[in-house]
């Protein structure tokens, strides 16, 4: 009993200790100046600085993404439309201006571990020292930014569904084929016993 309890003590203290950044997703229209400030700040430092930070950019403007867009306002208890809106974790946030870095920051840093907030200031000092360098040395963390796009995934589903509905057939032309060679084993072996009498 005592090594079931420390081996689920052990695995309770690796999932706690595993905790990581929140993940961020940010929603903007392209042809909103502060969405813009908002989308550098998050793809050319907070995503550098913070090494498990996923960040998925949704655009508003496209038509399918409206449904997403307007579950997280009223997830956030916002009445206004306005972009962009950033969520870290449970956190929203609506507009953006620099003096809100820091909070962003706190905000991606609430479940982290004490040795995890060390290495993402060493990594943002680094970057205030020679941003460009640290990037060229990290190009892995440009693809942690990732853009939604609910029309894509739409179709993508459909074409799953279709190969879904397809491979449902699979079954029925295997017993079909299977059913024939049975067949032609059984009058394979029939002639045969006729060609012995």
């Amino acid at each position: 009993m005592k090594k079931l309890s420390f081996v689920f003590a052990l695995f309770g203290f690796l999932f706690i200790g595993a905790a990581s950044a929140a993940d961020v997703t940010l929603y903007y229209s392209p042809s909103c100046p502060h969405c813009h400030h908002a989308r550098d700040f998050f793809i050319n430092r907070v995503v550098y600085e913070y090494p498990d930070l996923r960040v998925v950019q949704v655009n508003v403007m496209d038509q399918s993404n409206l449904p997403k867009f307007r579950e997280v306002l009223e997830k956030c208890d916002y009445s206004s439309g306005g972009v962009p809106v950033i969520t870290v974790g449970d956190k929203c946030f609506q507009g953006y201006a620099d003096f809100m870095q820091q909070e962003l920051r706190d905000a991606v840093e609430a479940d982290m571990t004490d040795a995890q907030r060390a290495a993402a200031a060493e990594n943002k000092r680094a970057l205030d020292e020679n941003a460009d360098e640290f990037r060229a040395k990290h190009p892995a963390r440009a693809g942690a930014v990732t853009e939604f796009n609910q029309a894509a995934l739409d179709a993508a589903a459909r074409e799953a569904e279709k190969k879904t509905d397809a491979a449902a057939g699979s079954p029925v032309y295997f017993y079909a084929l299977l059913i024939v060679l049975v067949a032609a084993l059984a009058f394979v072996l029939v002639r045969k016993d006729r060609k012995k009498k």
